[in-house]
């Protein structure tokens, strides 16, 4: 697990930053930076490099491997410090407070600013986490797989995505991004695989998370990985978040992947709340309804 590094911001000066984003240019080439390379990257002397080097190891910043060449590059936990300094110089946070939830490719922690928000790090590519799809994007030798960059496109592309789909989708509102870090408002609500509800609201729940669907679809977008882990159910509604894997709908297995996750929220229902859900829903016609903008309840799509 990657830990939070907010009680090592007040201890870094401005040159182990100086030290941190000359890593972070040098692994857009290689995955550990010969040490000889640091200096010009970082615009140091290699006294000042060999410092700073001992000091950011000291704290799991940087992480040393001796290959052909002795090299060093970032840990994720130096990648966050980068981004939580950004983020204090643009004037959006002012601390980091506890874990709200770790997934297999993310850490969100609760945030100190003008309102509650939440931070969301994202972690896809490093050991540890999920293995690097190979179809994703490579670095410029094109010899190894960036953890770092394939983090940062991840944040970008939820980034943009929740920028088009808030507020005429109930998704978390986007407040600011950052290498691989989003902010995001804070938004109520638990997990939808913990929540109990209450038989007359089940229906009614379902219904509430397909319109989602249905409502980003007309905006352009399949989720991809819907289920009852990226859902949250609160008293004013349902959020709907992890939009990094989304696609568009002109995509050619958008349909397919659309199918897919109307199957797997009417399954997760159907299986949770047998007695209230229909027990035959033909997903397919489902499914053609919400690209249609045609979807209203899931009792309609019940096979007789």
């Amino acid at each position: 697990m990657v830990g939070n590094v907010a009680s090592e911001m007040a201890e870094l000066e401005d040159e182990d930053f100086y030290l941190l984003s000359g890593l972070e240019q040098g692994m857009r080439f290689s995955e550990w930076v010969q040490r000889e390379k640091i200096p010009d990257y970082a615009d140091m002397t290699h006294e000042e490099v060999d410092y700073r080097l001992d000091r950011c190891s000291d704290r799991g910043l940087v992480e040393r491997k001796t290959i052909q060449y002795e090299g060093f590059r970032l840990t994720f936990e130096g990648y966050d410090c980068l981004a939580l300094r950004a983020f204090s110089q643009r004037g959006t946070i002012e601390g980091v407070g506890a874990s709200l939830g770790v997934g297999k490719e993310s850490d969100v922690y609760e945030v100190q600013s003008y309102e509650p928000m939440a931070l969301k790090f994202h972690r896809e590519g490093y050991t540890g986490f999920r293995k690097v799809d190979k179809e994703r994007e490579y670095t410029a030798d094109r010899n190894h797989v960036s953890w770092f960059y394939t983090a940062r496109k991840a944040a970008e592309r939820e980034h943009e995505i929740l920028t088009e789909l808030y507020p005429d989708v109930s998704v978390p509102r986007p407040v600011d991004q950052n290498r691989h870090a989003i902010l995001m408002e804070k938004f109520d609500g638990i997990e939808l695989k913990r929540a109990s509800l209450p038989s007359e609201q089940v229906v009614g729940v379902c219904d509430l998370v397909l319109r989602a669907v249905r409502d980003a679809y007309e905006a352009g977008y399949v989720h991809a990985d819907m289920s009852q882990h990226n859902v949250a159910v609160a008293e004013s509604g349902i959020t709907v978040f992890d939009w990094p894997q989304a696609v568009d709908t002109d995509h050619e297995n958008a349909m397919e992947l659309l199918e897919r996750d109307v199957t797997n929220v009417v399954g997760f229902f159907q299986q949770k709340y047998p007695g209230e859900m229909p027990d035959d829903v033909d997903n397919r016609a489902l499914s053609e309804a919400i690209a249609d903008g045609a979807f209203e309840s899931v009792t309609t799509f019940a096979n007789q």
